[in-house]
């Protein structure tokens, strides 16, 4: 018999997760990453160093710049609310730091909105389960609130969502106001008027986060399933299909104006990303996503006679926008992101079609690899602290030359909790009881916050040595008598931004007028840059190299006297 839908879900299988366990689940996800740490390279701190001059006044709020660069992507949103945090904290609250506040609170926007969307996609009449001859299948709103803790749990359970979505660059302000755009198009046939107030606050805040293009097609998406969308009835009863398209309407002509007038627009594909390494491309897809990827395939299939459905369509569509932007355009990474939160919507949908074989299969495989992958984090950190083994603690040695291990009460307390925290789950998850539809996501998500607490509590010293520049600034200042101007010719944005925040330095471009006594050039400079420095008058005086990193490397010249 054809079923109207392939969801056959009994109400004891929705049962909600406990909403303290929930939100102490994400807000043990959210919090790290953004506390105790310094500006990484490279996104992060060149990021910081534009928000960094913002709230110094050395630069316009139209046109940001740092030391005479324009950002890298053109957004603004993004650099106005680390200045707004900049300027708004208290003396004692470090810049670097204060900017993360606002940052979290994007991606804890991400978290939320797309728990909304699953919830009020699952609400859709199309979307529900098959109900019983002799009653017992899973009530509408039970329902729905079980499939949207499994897309939040298939969301944080994505591997390429942990570092990205930790850093105060534009990239984490886009995912947000995709989310936000993301549930207002789900709102739209129930809840309008909020749905209008999301949508212009997301369109709107993705344009100005560098995604004006993603906005109007993300937009244009929403518009055509609001028009060929004919299986909601009973919503049709609350509100005319014709609202939710004047509202789209109003919210694509309103960005449209808003980048216009701001000059957001941006021609960005690649020529070479058209021709790009496809085995390269192949790969990111396949761990970036997830282990959200196999079940929206899974979902496409079962669901495949309500692809038109919102519920399918919608996250289809948003995936398929970020899919096809990985593939022409140069930060495959950044626009892959992008698609997350429609990607674990679509994983989500495939929890109600899953056989106990498959969901054993996820929870073993899960198992084996996250536990490996924390074994693994506890060893070298053990090795690190007592010496023993000694071969990983050589190995970090080898890799970071310089760096000296520390030991930190608060940061044990808590990777410890974390781990007795996942034992217990994994207990729980193989124990006899009542199952529900969200638990064969729970050992993803579980695994994933598990690792990178971990990976930001015991590795965090060693991984600021290695990713942050506070050494390269340390070996220039030990260079120079006297800090002042400093000519940049070749630096990266993050090498500047660290120069300026961290060593206080007037980094100057090779075209400022004026002279200053210093140069810092690349070891490996570009042949423009090459023809284009003189190096007559200058003497070199300080090779300053970044520990893990023989390349980059830094020459500090001092004009010669007279000159």
């Amino acid at each position: 018999m054809n079923q109207p839908t392939p969801a056959i879900i009994a109400q004891d299988a929705v049962r909600r997760l406990p909403r303290p366990a929930l939100l102490l689940f994400c807000l043990a996800y959210v919090v790290p990453g953004f506390v105790g740490r310094e500006p990484w390279k490279n996104a992060d701190i060149a990021a910081f160093g534009y928000m960094f001059e913002l709230a110094r006044g050395v630069s316009s709020w139209l046109h940001p710049t740092l030391s005479g660069q324009p950002p890298e992507f053109d957004a603004l949103l993004p650099y106005w609310l680390g200045a707004w945090a900049i300027r708004l904290a208290p003396g004692w609250i470090p810049p670097d730091f204060a900017v993360r506040i606002p940052f979290a609170l994007l991606l804890a926007l991400t978290l939320v909105a797309t728990w909304y969307g699953v919830y009020l996609l699952a609400r859709s009449p199309r979307a529900q389960p098959v109900p019983f001859a002799f009653g017992g299948e899973a009530n509408p709103k039970d329902y729905a609130r079980a499939m949207a803790d499994g897309g939040l749990l298939a969301l944080i359970a994505c591997l390429g969502l942990a570092q990205l979505s930790h850093e105060t660059t534009p990239a984490l302000a886009q995912v947000a106001f995709t989310s936000l755009s993301f549930f207002a198009m789900a709102a739209l046939p129930t809840r309008p008027f909020l749905a209008g107030l999301s949508l212009l606050i997301g369109l709107g805040g993705l344009a100005l986060s560098g995604g004006a293009t993603m906005a109007l097609l993300f937009g244009a998406g929403g518009l055509g399933v609001c028009l060929f969308d004919r299986g909601a009835p009973a919503e049709a009863a609350r509100t005319t299909p014709w609202l939710g398209i004047r509202i789209l309407l109003l919210a694509l002509g309103l960005t449209a104006a808003l980048a216009g007038w701001l000059d957001l627009w941006r021609w960005r594909i690649s020529p070479g990303g058209l021709a790009s390494d496809w085995g390269s491309l192949g790969r990111l897809m396949l761990w970036f996503t997830w282990p959200a990827w196999p079940l929206a395939l899974w979902t496409l299939w079962r669901w495949r006679r309500q692809l038109a459905s919102r519920h399918v369509a919608l996250p289809l569509w948003f995936v398929l926008v970020a899919a096809v932007t990985t593939w022409v355009t140069p930060s495959s990474d950044r626009s892959l992101l992008l698609g997350l939160p429609a990607l674990a919507t679509l994983a989500a949908f495939a929890l109600p079609t899953l056989g106990r074989s498959v969901a054993a299969l996820i929870d073993w495989f899960t198992l084996l690899f996250f536990s490996g992958c924390a074994v693994i984090i506890w060893v070298i950190w053990v090795s690190l602290q007592t010496g023993v083994p000694p071969k990983p603690a050589a190995n970090v040695a080898r890799l970071a030359p310089g760096f000296e291990p520390s030991f930190s009460v608060i940061a044990f307390a808590v990777a410890l909790a974390a781990t007795l925290a996942w034992a217990w789950l994994v207990r729980w998850r193989t124990g006899r009881h009542r199952s529900v539809i969200w638990k064969s996501l729970v050992l993803p998500a579980g695994g994933a916050a598990l690792c990178w607490l971990l990976l930001m509590t015991l590795w965090l010293p060693v991984l600021d040595y290695a990713r942050s520049y506070t050494a390269v600034v340390r070996g220039v200042l030990h260079a120079i008598d006297a800090p002042g101007c400093v000519e940049s010719w070749g630096l990266t944005r993050g090498q500047v931004a660290a120069l300026v925040y961290h060593g206080h330095l007037d980094v100057r471009p090779p075209s400022s007028p004026g002279t200053c006594p210093w140069r810092l050039t690349p070891a490996e400079l570009s042949p423009e840059m090459e023809l284009a420095l003189d190096p007559r008058g200058w003497r070199l005086v300080a090779t300053v190299r970044r520990p893990v990193d023989a390349k980059d490397t830094l020459l500090l010249y001092r004009k010669a006297a007279g000159e």
